[in-house]
């Protein structure tokens, strides 16, 4: 029951995704191409609940559901491998129209090419973990 109201956040994102159409192949298609601000403005307003919501966990030292505070830790000035890891994702992204948020939205719609790309993003995973002791960071 203590993971209840996850699973709840989980499905409220799910239903908001999918009525913004941040899951549509169009609509990402239509971002790439620069032909309509509707993805743009999605993911702009994600980046300013973002600013705000960290900026009130640090002012108002919030805690976390177990009760210990939130530490949000500055990021490094490593500008090269933001760019890289940028571009690879941004590619990912556009190739096969989809980013990774949605793809269990995706599943639960009922896409089931999506799997694929489930299957890529494990894959991916598990050779980052393979090979993460071994790249600079």
């Amino acid at each position: 029951m203590k993971l209840l109201r996850f699973v709840l956040v989980g499905f409220i994102f799910g239903i908001v995704l999918t009525k913004s159409e941040a899951i549509s192949w169009y609509r990402i298609y239509e971002m790439f191409q620069f032909q309509s601000f509707h993805m743009y403005g999605i993911i702009f307003t994600a980046i300013v609940t973002g600013v705000v919501g960290i900026r009130f966990f640090k002012k108002k030292e919030i805690k976390d559901y177990k009760g210990l505070p939130i530490e949000i830790l500055d990021k490094e000035r490593a500008r090269f491998r933001y760019i890289v890891g940028g571009i690879m994702f941004g590619l990912g992204w556009g190739i096969v129209g989809c980013c990774p948020g949605p793809i269990f939205v995706l599943l639960g719609a009922g896409v089931a090419s999506i799997g694929v790309v489930l299957l890529g993003a494990l894959i991916g995973n598990f050779i980052y973990g393979v090979l993460k002791d071994k790249i600079p960071h």
